[in-house]
């Protein structure tokens, strides 16, 4: 336990990035409808849909912590003057509501995305972290469901179908070529899901582990997955206690699992640590729920990094 301890002092939480808006000084398109979106997967999403014809913004800058996302002036003012609006609806996206219920927004078409898929509660399994939170003093407690939405690409399909249906209410006369496209992505995205379902059939193991938060729960359950983490995938802890690093590692070695797990824009420090003390690979996989700077410059989508993700998890289940 000694040495459990020693492992904790390694890993010191998410790390902070320097934020930059990469929508702030985008060329605007004369007479096209502006959409805005809140994060890199539904600006992803409705870029593969609209392609140069609409004004598309995105609010969460590369790199930024999305759970503690606050918008500033300026976004307040490029959410006002959007044709549409399109955000998550979880609890990370609190802010919404402010905003939008302080605007005069009759034109304006909103789409809640955790509208268009069937969502679920996040789940504490054991071994996991469970947040502090204060007591609630007789209350009743809301449920909290899981935010990441996007990562099961069957829910991606319905998403780009209700992005679709809003692009063409707003823009009819780009109506035909937003189906066209939307259609050549969903090809795409059944692709990958049948990519991923391969692996899972071929595996030897359906167990996965974590030594970071689990914004995967979405992508497990349509795969018949189980897995094991140090948080759930909203948490804002940061620091694992020796009893969640200990059962983690345990956990590796009573089932001889080959890779731990590690999110981007993570330190990965408790990866590291788990890995160095097990033997076990450190392998990203990664949750498309932000990006850097540099890889929102070169282009990178939501099925370039989800592809990436099929190697490393056919390594972590053979």
């Amino acid at each position: 336990m000694k040495r459990v301890y020693i492992l904790i002092a390694l890993y010191s939480g998410i790390c902070s990035f320097a934020f930059a808006n990469p929508a702030k000084d985008a060329p605007k398109v004369d007479g096209a409808i502006t959409v805005t979106t809140t994060i890199f997967p539904f600006y992803d999403f409705t870029r593969a849909i609209a392609g140069d014809k609409v004004n598309l913004a995105l609010l969460l800058p590369p790199g930024a912590e999305s759970h503690s996302f606050e918008p500033t002036p300026r976004d307040m003012t490029t959410i006002r003057n959007s044709d549409i609006f399109i955000y998550n609806g979880g609890e990370s996206d609190s802010w919404v509501d402010k905003i939008l219920n302080s605007s005069d927004t009759p034109n304006m078409k909103i789409i809640r995305l955790m509208n268009a898929v069937d969502v679920v509660e996040e789940e504490i399994v054991e071994g996991m972290e469970e947040e502090d939170e204060e007591e609630a003093h007789g209350e009743e407690i809301d449920p909290e469901y899981d935010e990441h939405i996007w990562t099961s690409p069957q829910n991606v399909v319905r998403i780009v179908r209700v992005i679709t249906d809003s692009l063409c209410e707003k823009d009819s006369a780009n109506a035909d070529l937003y189906r066209r496209n939307a259609a050549s992505y969903i090809v795409k995205l059944n692709e990958l899901d049948a990519a991923f379902q391969t692996v899972v059939n071929n595996a030897s193991r359906k167990t996965i582990v974590f030594g970071d938060r689990f914004p995967f729960r979405y992508f497990a359950d349509a795969y018949g997955l189980s897995y094991f983490a140090a948080f759930p995938g909203c948490s804002t802890e940061t620091e694992p206690s020796a009893a969640t690093v200990a059962f983690l590692i345990d956990k590796i070695r009573a089932e001889k699992i080959p890779v731990v797990f590690h999110l981007e824009l993570s330190n990965e420090r408790m990866a590291d640590a788990i890995a160095a003390e097990t033997g076990a690979k450190k392998r990203l996989l990664h949750a498309v729920h932000n990006i850097s700077k540099r890889d929102l410059d070169r282009g990178a989508t939501y099925l370039e990094l989800m592809t990436r993700n099929i190697d490393a998890l056919r390594e972590a289940l053979q």
